[in-house]
């Protein structure tokens, strides 16, 4: 009944027209909705209507109805509108709009009705979005256009919280000369925009810069665009706040105030000083800084910031009582507002959750999907918090996530009792290179009980390319087997790619705190990417299709670096130097490969990622330090070696070509110089080398060139086939009984021998083969007791077989599966075909 009354006293705004201010006190205007869904899906925006109800006691929700060509969306929020846009694109019109790639142009003309009425409320109030890091590793640099989409996207999926960085230098810039800085003090201490996410954490200072002020004023001018855009939609901005930073010197200038000196952040920058908060200077500072910031980018309810980060050092300052001023500082300059902080490491220390009204402190986890065992509700003492993680690393351009862990875990934490969770937090340090998981991630605000992981990725997989493909279906499933369903307990991030390591012989990871080795069966997406291949041509159309066809052949190539590398170190210390060549030809090779692959999707261009850091540029050497900015933040990171180098590595074309495949190249030709000469390797200077080409300033294109598809298939093509054993219940090997080709021999367990009948080749059409022949079931029997043979390979449905989770391998006729006859273990026991049970004797590891 509520609702009906809701409904009642709300205003209807029908797409593509004119629409008129909410008349009801607790509705809103629609308008920035409207405006949102005309950009996301300009084709067919007027067959939308929208009505504005007010936000309940219970919280957001919105439903969906309608006819055919006239969807109704009434929501709580424009945002949440648009949530219910989305939802109802993604399970009614089974399109999608992910971030990146879409399917849109596969929406029929005339949009379909839901069968009946949709209702989906919010399970959690906060639904935050955005690391402290986006801004850096997303890009800095990025124009309103790309901006704007970004905040559109995070509402279409149901986001209503979002942390904006871009503008805080303006507030410091201001500030800090009412208390003795000049203008060109603070333009050499506030960083380069790039490197302005750890500044405002108090990282670091002052690299690279100095920075202008009319580079300062653009961006307060952006990120005011940036706020008004997320408030007229219905969503709260989330600022940084004030918690001590100065400059150098501060007392010197401010004889009555008191620093505590923060050393250094590991070991590589000079950290900001921190102002004591019990401090009569502090509450100043922080008055004219939220002064500032109110004048340059506006206001909010939600402030974030993060006391001691990373190391910081709190001297002779009780904790605290620093938690105690500086909240008082931000409940003085915005009455009622919340204190956002990031659950990371020792954060937040437990004497800020002491001394703080915990319906003034909301913590983001970091951490939600890594640890096994943790109890945060006791840990932050029952602090509000939300449910968070961190796929994404320095915008590595890995695919995959723990997304297993959060189908389960979200729920449990949320329904138990007394439980404290009272949001999500989506925290990638990069944004827009995972769809998959960010769709996925978003979906726990809005679902009740746990997410069926696999239905959830076969769905995904139909609407994704608009459509249902078998191919397709199996292609996900390897996704969400591999990729997709790493544990938790040690890391929220997938392995990077070792073509973007910095070169060594034993190199395991390019980023020094990145998975040092395989996270999840390698395998898996070598098969999604034959089975991406064979997609239905009237499906590839889709640049949702194109995005991830091209994504899945550069992880499949980067996954071949790891076995690879190896191989060239065995060659290398044997002194093979006809081998060594062989292998490093092949791994140069590969690189050339995987930047032609790269060059075909615009996501992954360096082009645009240069362009745009020199736009925001007025002179030509203004031009140049944005370049160099851009390009350090993913190579160097700083102003000398440091284990920080390759952080923020990502494969792009032209990055690939010409700052990974330089290094791998002087590297690997020094290792046969030495081979030839019999000599040591000569020592390179990485550092010296790498800031080379950071100082370059090279233009890069920013079109697309290649068939996506065409690349990809050459991938396919290049990568060495799977071949191997297949072994299976006690030890014992899949065997071509007396070794023998001829066509209808029998197989059977035997003891594994390396020989020719027990190597086994999945080339990845789903036949198995080996001499030449193929696994068959005999006479393309169905039924139990079928004798599994090899012969002459046909392509029929008798010869295909797919390998499940469960171990089992099923046959494509018959869904049979391969049966080790009577749980038998001893030499020559038959193989044959039988009902699925997953017993130890139809469990089988295949080649990967």
């Amino acid at each position: 009944m509520r609702r009906l009354v809701a409904v009642l006293a709300s205003v209807v705004v029908f797409v593509g027209l004119p629409t008129t201010q909410a008349t009801a006190a607790e509705a809103f205007d629609s308008a920035p909705a409207t405006a949102a869904l005309t950009r996301l899906v300009p084709t067919h925006s007027s067959q939308f209507s929208f009505t504005a109800v007010p936000k309940p006691s219970s919280g957001d929700y919105y439903s969906i109805s309608g006819t055919p060509g006239a969807v109704k969306v009434s929501g709580t929020s424009p945002a949440v509108l648009l949530a219910g846009v989305g939802w109802y694109l993604k399970y009614v019109a089974k399109v999608d709009i992910g971030w990146p790639g879409d399917s849109l142009s596969r929406l029929p003309a005339t949009l379909p009705a839901p069968a009946a009425t949709i209702t989906k409320s919010a399970t959690v109030a906060h639904r935050f979005a955005l690391n402290d890091t986006d801004d850096g590793y997303s890009g800095a640099y990025r124009d309103w256009t790309t901006f704007q989409r970004q905040v559109d996207l995070l509402a279409l999926h149901g986001f209503n919280e979002i942390f904006v960085q871009m503008g805080a230098d303006a507030a410091y810039y201001g500030a800090l000369q009412e208390f003795g800085y000049s203008k060109a003090e603070l333009q050499s201490w506030i960083p380069s925009p790039s490197r302005q996410p750890w500044w405002l954490m108090q990282n670091m200072a002052g690299f690279p810069g100095p920075v202008s002020e009319q580079l300062i004023t653009a961006r307060a001018a952006m990120g005011k665009k940036i706020v008004d855009h997320t408030k007229a939609l219905g969503m709260t901005p989330v600022l940084p706040g004030f918690f001590g930073t100065v400059p150098p010197n501060f007392v010197a200038k401010n004889p009555t105030g008191r620093v505590v000196p923060q050393g250094t952040w590991y070991g590589f920058f000079d950290r900001p000083d921190w102002l004591d908060p019990r401090n009569v200077m502090f509450g100043r500072v922080a008055e004219a800084f939220f002064r500032h910031q109110a004048a340059t980018v506006g206001t909010t309810s939600m402030y974030k910031m993060d006391l001691l980060h990373e190391g910081g050092d709190p001297g002779d300052v009780p904790v605290g009582d620093a938690a105690r001023a500086v909240f008082t500082a931000l409940d003085t300059a915005r009455p009622g507002a919340i204190w956002v902080l990031l659950g990371w490491q020792s954060n937040p220390p437990v004497e800020i959750i002491d001394n703080v009204d915990h319906n003034r402190l909301f913590i983001v986890d970091g951490l939600s999907d890594k640890f096994d065992n943790t109890d945060r509700d006791t840990q932050w003492k029952g602090a509000p918090y939300a449910f968070g993680t961190i796929p994404n690393f320095g915008g590595h351009t890995s695919i995959g996530a723990n997304s297993a862990v959060w189908a389960t875990r979200f729920d449990q934490w949320r329904t138990k009792p007394n439980s404290a969770l009272k949001g999500i937090a989506y925290l990638p340090e990069g944004t827009g290179t995972d769809p998959a998981t960010f769709e996925l991630f978003a979906e726990l605000a809005w679902r009740t009980g746990p997410i069926d992981h696999t239905a959830w990725f076969a769905d995904y997989a139909a609407r994704r390319y608009a459509g249902t493909d078998t191919r397709a279906a199996a292609a996900w499933d390897q996704l969400r087997r591999g990729p997709y369903s790493m544990p938790s307990g040690s890391s929220t991030e997938p392995q990077d790619s070792l073509f973007a390591a910095r070169p060594s012989l034993t190199v395991t990871r390019a980023a020094s705190w990145s998975p040092g080795a395989m996270r999840y069966n390698a395998v898996t997406v070598r098969r999604a990417l034959t089975e991406l291949l064979a997609v239905a041509p009237a499906l590839r159309s889709t640049n949702a299709y194109k995005y991830d066809l091209v994504q899945t052949a550069r992880q499949a190539l980067a996954n071949r670096s790891r076995a690879l590398l190896p191989a060239i170190k065995l060659a290398y210390d044997a002194k093979d130097l006809t081998k060594f060549r062989a292998l490093a030809a092949e791994w140069k090779s590969d690189m050339n490969l995987l930047d032609r692959l790269l060059a075909s999707d615009k996501n992954s261009l360096l082009g645009p990622w240069l362009r745009d850091a020199k736009a925001w540029g007025t002179t030509a050497a203004e031009k140049t330090a944005l370049e160099y900015d851009a390009r350090s933040i993913m190579t160097t990171w700083g102003t000398s070696d440091n284990a920080l180098h390759d952080y923020a590595n990502r494969e792009l074309s032209g990055l690939v070509a010409d700052f990974y495949t330089m290094r791998w190249t002087k590297y690997l030709d020094s290792l046969d110089t030495a081979l030839v000469n019999n000599t040591a390797p000569a020592g390179i200077n990485w550092f010296a080398v790498e800031d080379a080409w950071n100082r370059e300033t090279k233009t890069y294109s920013n079109t697309p060139t290649g068939d996506p598809y065409a690349l990809a298939t050459e991938v396919n093509t290049a990568l060495p086939r799977m071949v191997g054993p297949i072994t299976g219940i006690g030890g014992k090997c899949v065997d071509v009984t007396d070794g023998s080709a001829t066509p209808g021999t029998a197989t059977q367990l035997y003891v594994c021998n390396q020989t020719a009948a027990q190597t086994w080749e999945i080339p990845g059409d789903k036949s198995i083969r080996a001499l030449g022949l193929c696994l068959d079931a005999r006479g393309g029997g169905t039924v139990n007791g079928t004798v599994v043979q090899v012969y002459g390979c046909n392509g029929s449905l008798a010869q295909q077989w797919t390998a499940h989770p469960d171990g089992t391998l099923r046959n494509g006729k018959s869904g049979l599966c391969l049966d080790a006859e009577a749980s038998g273990t001893a030499n020559g026991t038959r193989l044959l075909l039988w009902s699925c049970s997953a017993g130890v004797n139809q469990r089988w590891t295949v080649p990967a």
